[in-house]
């Protein structure tokens, strides 16, 4: 099995407001994005940020080989429970999902 970081050309985070954070994984190929988009299901990151599974968005791009999740963010941004103002490092955590 590999890391999602592995396979993909690009995980990224970041803040979408002050409440909501966004995932972008960036997968180059068609066959990459078929086995991501299999592999990381709105459940799997919800329970990684534990999360509700309801509150996770998912956006599939076919035509970008991207697929984007938007979920509310741990904390509020900003406030004394943030340890990222800038909702960047949320992405190593979803890198090291098995796919």
């Amino acid at each position: 099995m590999s890391k999602l970081g592995d396979i993909a050309v690009k995980v990224r985070s970041k803040n979408a407001g002050p409440f909501w954070l966004t995932v972008d994984i960036f997968c180059g190929t068609p066959e990459v994005y078929a086995q991501v988009c299999a592999a990381v299901t709105s459940t799997r990151v919800a329970a990684l940020f534990k999360a509700d599974p309801a509150v996770v968005d998912r956006y599939e791009m076919a035509s970008l080989n991207v697929l984007k999740l938007s979920l509310p963010r741990p904390s509020i941004q900003g406030t004394r429970q943030d340890r990222d103002m800038h909702g960047a490092s949320f992405a190593a955590l979803v890198a090291e999902l098995d796919v």
